[in-house]
């Protein structure tokens, strides 16, 4: 009785030592499993950490592995292995952060430039359209001046051309007493009157004409006289002076009203082109005239 006791706790504690030894060797042989499975998943994973543009840190994770009998996870991890575990995705999270907001920087500075882009390209198409404006308004200004210049050659070609061609501006008769060669009161009031007419002119001559019965010496000693009055009293310049004695002729009446003069002169004042130019010098030599050939002053 005593033998089959001893043999009963022989075999229980031989069944419990065969167990604990088959509990203890299970979990042995699945982590030596494991780890031939990550030796051998080992040169894969280091094929794809050198491949840097695949991740946007440079680097994959490398997660710390805690399989092996329980399957997946290990349900008995501790928190310092949890910790461990995530420690490094929140590093790659910052990373990304960090990423995130130099790209953000970068892309508003990008967006800075560009705007100061466009505005100095905008200003600088409204400063060359204020330069086009300004060159416009020169060349309008340049083409008025050449227009004017233009109108100011055709005016003075025509009044080159018309140079000699002269007009008659009035008429006056100078009265004289018959038998005389001298002049009256009334005589040289007409004169002055004629004088002050001159003081606004420019380009003309004067035409001095005498007519008396007495014949041509007679009536040129008229025209001397007044000529001779002319220009010692009023300083009209005697190459200006045409004058003649037309003897017992008859000065024809003229269209504006005045008798026919046989006794006495006639002093008929006419201009040029010169005198329709508005500032133009008077010209003093250039008039193209007949010299004074009608006799001297007596």
């Amino acid at each position: 009785m005593k033998n089959t006791n001893d043999l009963k706790k022989t075999l229980t504690v031989g069944v419990s030592a065969l167990l604990l030894t088959g509990a203890l060797a299970i979990p042995a042989h699945a982590q030596a499993a494991a780890a031939t499975g990550q030796s051998t998943s080992a040169p894969a994973a280091k094929q794809d950490s050198a491949d840097n543009g695949t991740y946007a840190t440079g680097q994959p994770l490398q997660m710390e592995s805690k399989e092996g009998f329980w399957g997946h996870v290990n349900p008995f991890a501790r928190k310092k292995w949890v910790k461990r575990q995530m420690d490094p995705v929140k590093d790659r999270v910052n990373e990304l952060d960090q990423l995130q907001a130099k790209n953000a920087n970068d892309i508003h500075d990008v967006d800075a430039r560009a705007t100061a882009g466009i505005q100095k390209a905008n200003d600088s198409a409204a400063q060359a359209d204020q330069h086009a404006l300004v060159a416009s308004n020169h060349a309008d200004a340049a083409n008025s001046t050449a227009t004017a210049a233009s109108t100011r050659t055709d005016a003075l070609h025509g009044t080159v051309t018309n140079l000699d061609q002269y007009q008659t501006v009035q008429s006056t008769p100078v009265a004289f007493a018959a038998g005389r060669t001298t002049l009256g009161p009334k005589a040289k009031a007409d004169l002055d009157d004629v004088a002050t007419k001159l003081a606004s002119e420019k380009g003309y001559i004067i035409e001095v004409q005498g007519y008396s019965k007495g014949g041509v010496q007679t009536s040129t000693a008229m025209a001397d006289s007044v000529v001779r009055y002319l220009v010692t009293e009023h300083q009209v310049p005697i190459y200006r002076i045409y004058r003649s004695g037309m003897g017992k002729a008859t000065a024809s009446a003229t269209p504006d009203g005045e008798t026919a003069i046989r006794n006495g002169v006639r002093v008929t004042l006419l201009h040029n082109s010169l005198a329709n130019m508005n500032g133009a010098p008077a010209v003093s030599s250039a008039t193209s005239a007949p010299s004074t050939t009608g006799g001297s002053l007596q």
